[in-house]
């Protein structure tokens, strides 16, 4: 008896981490300190020794069950940009620019090809957003998990000089509220859409082409999630100040949009002040979802809110075009109780 035959393939994993490698090291930052294969990654703060206050910021998020569809599909190379962008899309709307990443993935049983497959997505989001991949987890977890299933987690940090965090503390009424567009459902809800599509949710239900999505079901719910640090390092450079932001994630608008606001106010947003994507049309006629419920499940095309002072409207907007994200203005901030008001 050996440790193969109890399940786990050490070789394979030798293997699933030379196929990666080359994913990796297009993420490099100057800043890392070593290689791949080390106990710890190491990451120099030394080129950030001129803020006042450096402050770090981090966040852990994993995909959930949207890895249901990559198994189904068969397709694994894009839920690590979901499981990135999950985490640092968390760390920009605080004001911080991600510094680099670690996965973790549990399998029960380590394919090489696929592993590699799915940390070329952690490292593209990871080359989207500009920060590095420095380490990660590849455990095989023989009799836990289904032998063609995994789970994927990650964790980011980053940093930000205190004075440049954004904390909603100096909104105020008037400002103006402008919305990101979203690639479709991200990573939330998916237990929802799984119920929905349930008779769906094999490899011909999504394979279907739909002509109201443009595209079949299994692209249109794969697709992977946004990921926005870029569009607000172009804000910033463009001179405006970001009041307050918010990553729309798990509770929609009615959970997420009240984390940016300060007591004493409150965000005014117009529902069709942009296009929702139909996808969530689909959703909610076939699943007879409540308006109220679609808007506290998922992002309704709106993947990123923040707040900006009436006189920098347009240079926030075209700073997100610039960064190639779509903008919408979709409401204001008034004063009032602290919560959302869709109108």
């Amino acid at each position: 008896m050996d440790y193969k035959n109890a399940g786990v393939d050490i070789e394979a994993g030798y293997k699933s981490v030379e196929l990666m490698k080359k994913h990796i090291k297009e993420t490099m930052r100057p800043e890392v300190l070593g290689g791949i294969g080390g106990f710890s990654g190491g990451f120099s703060l030394g080129s950030f020794a001129g803020m006042e206050k450096p402050t770090l910021l981090s966040g852990t998020d994993g995909v959930g069950t949207k890895l249901k569809l990559a198994f189904l599909m068969d397709k694994h190379n894009t839920v690590g940009i979901d499981c990135v962008a999950m985490c640092v899309n968390d760390v920009a709307c605080a004001g911080g620019e991600p510094l680099f990443f670690l996965d973790y993935i549990a399998c029960g049983k380590n394919y090489p090809e696929k592993i590699a497959e799915i940390v070329s997505g952690v490292a593209e989001g990871c080359k989207q957003c500009g920060a590095a991949l420095i380490g990660g987890e590849t455990a095989e977890m023989p009799g836990f998990y289904p032998e063609d299933e995994y789970d994927l987690a990650g964790f980011a940090v980053g940093i930000a000089d205190e004075k440049d965090m954004i904390t909603g503390a100096e909104l105020k009424e008037g400002d103006i509220l402008i919305g990101m567009a979203s690639s479709g459902v991200h990573s939330n809800g998916f237990s929802l859409v799984r119920k929905v599509f349930e008779e769906e949710l094999t490899r011909e239900g999504l394979d279907t082409y739909y002509e109201e999505l443009g595209t079949t079901l299994g692209e249109a719910l794969i697709v992977p999630t946004k990921i926005y640090v870029k569009a607000l390092k172009g804000i910033k450079q463009a001179g405006v100040k970001i009041k307050a932001c918010s990553h729309i994630t798990g509770g929609g608008f009615y959970e997420n949009v009240p984390r940016m606001l300060r007591d004493g106010v409150r965000a005014r947003i117009q529902k069709d002040s942009y296009p929702t994507p139909p996808i969530f049309k689909l959703l909610a006629e076939k699943g007879r979802i409540e308006e109220k419920i679609m808007y506290n499940t998922y992002n309704m095309g709106i993947g990123m809110i923040l707040a900006v002072d009436p006189s920098d409207r347009e240079k926030a907007v075209e700073a997100i075009r610039g960064a190639g994200e779509e903008p919408f203005v979709i409401g204001f901030v008034e004063a009032g109780e602290k919560g959302v008001v869709l109108c």
